[in-house]
């Protein structure tokens, strides 16, 4: 075993973006497969959200793909904890939640576009929340493209939603979270900064890619008429009210018959690889002989072959990386041996990624 140092100019480190699919079976996109569990509805989770499978929640290959909630400043459309604490209630949970997660300030409200803060006393949003074991590290921006259809409006029925990480140099920020407005890519028309032009309801809602959310503006989908740009949602916002919001959501997404390929959600995630290379270069003169005990007679300490004394042959197959303790920190093992005599050097390149 032979030692080195390593010098400042043997490392360099390099990061790479990496985009994988999110869905389960490394699919791009989900296409008419919706499946909610009874027993989530119906259970204590159920007034706060519906969780959604790619599969039949019965089959052994289900598995969460997306949540969906409805948030409401004033508690509207979920049934009050207290009948005596008014507008608190499952949906001005969901709203709080998101509040703080997002705009982290308890007396914020959620702005659509530049300005549109809701009409009237609320101020509410769906969420659709992609199930953490679903991504890596983020989404990825400009590649969502949900579809919802529905039968509500006069005219419209259908409308693509992407988000305008296409259109904008910087994204908004929420201290160090990225947010995104999330537009229509059906009608160039639907956003214009601050809002529609017909029904001034701001945007879509926010594409938050560090926490895998999105924000849709129930404003902006509930219009019924051919210029409001909804798509006739129906979102109930009566206090005290079980109105069961998401699944409001869920049956337009479901419902939905999707591109010319099918497509209904497509979504993908982006992982930054940070990698370090250590570079280890053993010259000619270095790491040619051997405490290998095939070297040495064990009696007399003596190398066995005298000819490997002028002209010694060794065949590593290991790096060992160690700090100034002495302590073996990573290993790197080679293809297969390399020979290593007077006449030869080597370089060998090695990459820790995390």
């Amino acid at each position: 075993m032979g030692f080195k140092a390593l010098e400042a100019s043997d490392f360099v480190v390099s990061s790479d973006s990496v985009t994988s699919t999110v869905w389960s079976n490394n699919n791009p996109n989900l296409s008419g497969s919706f499946f909610t569990s009874s027993t989530q509805t119906e259970g204590a989770s159920g007034p706060y959200y519906t969780s959604v499978y790619q599969t039949a929640s019965s089959s052994n290959q289900a598995a969460v793909q997306f949540q969906i909630a409805y948030g409401n400043k004033n508690g509207g459309g979920g049934v009050q904890f207290d009948s005596a604490v008014a507008n608190v209630s499952p949906t001005s949970t969901i709203y709080g939640q998101y509040r703080s997660l997002v705009l982290e300030d308890e007396n914020a409200v959620f702005t659509w576009g530049a300005t549109y803060t809701g009409s009237g006393n609320d101020n509410d949003f769906y969420v659709i929340s992609v199930e953490r074991a679903r991504y890596r590290q983020a989404l990825l921006p400009g590649s969502l493209n949900l579809i919802l259809s529905s039968s509500n409006n006069t005219n419209l029925t259908q409308i693509h939603l992407t988000d305008n990480s296409g259109e904008v140099t910087l994204p908004l920020y929420y201290g160090t979270m990225r947010a995104y407005q999330v537009i229509s890519g059906s009608d160039g028309t639907a956003y214009s900064g601050d809002g529609y032009t017909a029904n001034n309801s701001g945007s879509y809602g926010l594409f938050l890619p560090d926490i895998s959310t999105i924000l849709l503006n129930a404003d902006a989908l509930n219009g019924t008429t051919s210029d409001s740009g909804g798509i006739g949602l129906g979102t109930v916002t009566s206090s005290n009210t079980a109105a069961n919001n998401p699944q409001k959501l869920y049956n337009v997404i479901a419902g939905s018959v999707g591109d010319a390929d099918g497509t209904v959600f497509a979504l993908n995630s982006q992982e930054t690889l940070t990698s370090d290379y250590v570079f280890i270069r053993a010259r000619n003169s270095e790491f040619n002989y051997s405490e290998n005990p095939s070297f040495v007679s064990g009696s007399s300490g003596e190398v066995i072959y005298s000819y490997f004394i002028d002209n010694p042959v060794t065949y590593p197959t290991t790096v060992g990386l160690y700090n100034n303790s002495n302590d073996l920190l990573a290993v790197a093992k080679l293809s297969k041996p390399i020979q290593k005599d007077f006449t030869k050097e080597a370089l060998i390149r090695v990459k820790l990624d995390f």
